[in-house]
């Protein structure tokens, strides 16, 4: 499994090419509310595994 900050910058590039892709406002958006979406379902998962590591 790649590291948390590898995980992000991959979601990064993929927000960056989704804006270059967009034709409209509301393409923009869509693709902001699905990275946002993507990054605080990462974000919970690490610390979710900070958590358990923290806890053993």
């Amino acid at each position: 499994m790649a590291s948390y900050s590898a995980q992000v910058a991959s979601i990064h590039r993929q927000f960056q090419a989704a804006l270059k892709r967009a034709k409209s406002r509301q393409a923009v958006l869509n693709c902001y509310w699905k990275h946002k979406a993507q990054h605080e379902k990462l974000l919970k998962k690490h610390l979710k595994e900070e958590i358990a590591q923290v806890n053993r």
